[in-house]
């Protein structure tokens, strides 16, 4: 069995990268096709067999990736996969639209159905920083590639989501069945501490839509101290949002986050998530979860042995959970116990399975 995996571009470290690094050591000899490639920030791709697309050279390629979104659907065509009897493509976006020889499988490992094609377009527009005249023409050209990315997911023999809530989206906006497979966390690396704790914890990449405003507001009514880590584009608004009981630390190495997890009361997660590692990773340190209801976290999250649920998005009621949370009924080491079952080498079982399965039929 030859094997090509696609991603859509090397651009940000995040948590589809992980996936594909996971998917990268079950096929070592397997090539990544990519949209672009940024070495400086994957070092530890250095020497892999990673194939970009023409736009890698196109001017201010990697600082300015978005300028050719409307070339990436023609760019995704052009991989050359004729070699391959099996295709797997990890994507959120553009990768699941390549094009494969008829006696090829393609398997897509969907993240979710492109955010801003589908469920989140209007908010996306309101939301984006840029010129009155630039948002007027985003409709029309939103609707173009929302056209093409229905029919690249028709070009996908099978789909695997990364949990039941994007099964359902694939489902509503492609009309397609799906497989779900959990995606790796390393849990293991994570530990339980016995000292005292004095404070929540949040944190990620900073965008508007994981509302981290929202426990900012809350903290800030009742003066309960948290912790938020990572940065992204909406820091220096919650920064000056934010009260001195509230401490930003930035990027934090992986010692320092586990540290971090593992002496919080609980972990705060107030967005809805396709999926959602950070609340994992809280449980995998023995700490437990304070979720919105929604997403990832309904099917990660056990209310009562791993972490407790807010029913909306409103200050008031996270608040109120913040001042009534009672640490000593939660059992560190059941939920780190829950927190196994997504660990790194059930994903490599299950998504080695699913694959050699459909290959073989």
């Amino acid at each position: 069995m030859k094997l090509a995996l696609v991603h859509d571009y090397f651009i940000q470290d995040g948590g589809a990268e992980k996936v594909l690094a996971v998917m990268q050591e079950i096929w070592p000899d397997a090539p990544t096709f990519a949209l672009f490639f940024d070495p400086q920030k994957f070092p530890h791709l250095a020497g892999r067999d990673i194939r970009t697309s023409f736009l890698q050279k196109m001017p201010f390629a990697l600082k300015k990736y978005q300028w050719y979104i409307m070339l990436m659907p023609t760019a995704t065509e052009h991989h050359d996969l004729s070699d391959f009897d099996v295709v797997l493509s990890s994507t959120s976006a553009f990768a699941k639209g390549v094009l494969t020889r008829p006696n090829t499988t393609h398997i897509c490992y969907c993240h979710t159905p492109t955010r801003y094609l589908w469920s989140d377009t209007h908010s996306y527009v309101e939301e984006l920083h840029v010129p009155r005249f630039i948002k007027s023409i985003l409709p029309p050209v939103l609707s173009r590639l929302r056209m093409w990315d229905k029919q690249a997911a028709d070009r996908v023999d099978h789909f695997v989501a990364n949990s039941q809530t994007v099964s359902e989206r694939i489902k509503k906006y492609y009309r397609k069945e799906s497989h779900v497979i959990f995606p790796p966390v390393d849990t293991h690396r994570f530990h339980i501490s016995p000292r005292p704790k004095k404070y929540f914890l949040t944190g990620g990449r900073l965008v508007a839509y994981k509302r981290f405003d929202l426990v900012i507001d809350a903290c800030n009514r009742t003066g309960i101290p948290l912790k938020i880590f990572g940065s992204g584009p909406v820091e220096a608004d919650l920064r000056k949002q934010a009260n001195s009981n509230v401490d930003f630390l930035g990027k934090v190495s992986d010692d320092d986050l586990h540290d971090l997890y593992a002496d919080a009361l609980a972990f705060i997660h107030p967005q809805e998530e396709d999926f959602g590692i950070t609340p994992i990773e809280s449980m995998a340190s023995g700490r437990p979860v304070i979720a919105y209801k929604k997403g990832g976290a309904v099917e990660t999250v056990v209310e009562g042995v791993s972490g407790e649920f807010i029913e909306t998005q409103e200050w008031e009621e996270l608040a109120d959970h913040l001042i009534r949370f009672d640490e000593k009924k939660y059992d560190p080491h059941k939920i780190k116990q829950h927190a196994d079952q997504f660990g790194r080498e059930r994903f490599k079982r299950e998504l080695k399975e699913f694959v050699e399965d459909k290959y073989t039929k």
